[in-house]
């Protein structure tokens, strides 16, 4: 849920306290967080970007979108490093991401790119992005408009199954958008079948709001899942018990911020009572793993 089209009111919103407070020291815990799935947009348009997705979506961010409200979350949620995912809702907004990614990254903000699959060069920007050393990218076919597992996506797959980034996409429903299935766990398995080496994050615990499918189509898979905005909406038996379908060292904290907030999703996924060698692992380990840290 973090479009780059920022077309719409220019609104002013309100946000979290966490903006005029002096910023916090950077937190060190002994267990290190990872935040997985973040997002923030540039100074210049973030007002209009939030603004329009609240409207698309009815959903009232916790931040304001900048970068600088990103880190003070995490300072405040003692997160160590959060990855920023963009999503280019045209394929002009490529460039625009791309520049904007190039300042951003540093010891605790390491960003995704996005590419348009409508884009006749989004094969060659998927290239771009791996010589210039970026780890992956964010896909949501609802914002972008293509199903997960179209044709569109093929050259976008194979060109980084070839080059080794990891693709981040947005799987299940989203609130802004009629429930039509154009990314659920059906159309996951057929990426996978046709990309095995494909390095595949299923977002929102496997599938946004179709979590009975994600637990009986994913484990076993070869993906990633992470829990971003999902623990809010799930009991947490249930919960725990998705989690538990999963190897231990295929999933992944995420929290969606600025959609929910980072130190109560922590909470909750510290409240699942998982065994803690599990725990370190979603919070951090397997994003080390994946990321190569």
């Amino acid at each position: 849920m973090n479009p780059a089209d920022t077309e719409g009111a220019d609104r002013r919103s309100k946000r979290s306290p966490l903006l005029t407070r002096a910023p916090a020291p950077v937190y060190r815990s002994v267990m290190s967080v990872i935040d997985f799935h973040a997002h923030a947009f540039a100074e210049s348009i973030s007002q209009r970007a939030i603004s329009r997705i609240e409207g698309l979506s009815g959903i009232t961010a916790v931040l304001d979108g900048t970068l600088g409200s990103l880190l003070e979350s995490m300072d405040a949620a003692g997160i160590e490093r959060s990855v920023v995912l963009s999503i280019a809702t045209k394929p002009a907004q490529f460039a625009p991401i791309l520049s904007w990614s190039r300042t951003i990254g540093s010891e605790r903000i390491i960003p995704f790119l996005s590419v348009n699959p409508a884009d006749p060069r989004a094969a060659e920007n998927v290239r771009v992005a791996a010589e210039e050393g970026f780890r992956g990218l964010k896909f949501h076919p609802y914002y972008q408009d293509f199903d997960l597992d179209g044709p569109s996506m093929e050259p976008v797959y194979g060109t980084m199954e070839e080059r080794g980034l990891i693709c981040v996409a947005h799987t299940g429903f989203d609130h802004a958008y009629p429930f039509v299935r154009r990314a659920d766990p059906a159309r996951v398995v057929r990426v996978l079948e046709r990309f095995p080496r494909l390095a595949f994050v299923a977002t929102h615990l496997g599938a946004w709001r179709d979590w009975e499918l994600a637990g009986r189509h994913l484990p076993g898979a070869n993906l990633w899942i992470d829990t971003s905005y999902s623990l809010e909406f799930l009991p947490a038996e249930e919960a725990r018990s998705l989690i538990l379908r999963f190897p231990p060292d295929r999933v992944l904290f995420g929290t969606d911020s600025p959609w929910a907030d980072q130190g109560k999703s922590l909470a909750l996924l510290r409240g699942l009572s998982l065994e803690p060698a599990r725990e370190q692992r979603i919070l951090s380990g397997n994003a080390r793993d994946l990321l190569g840290l």
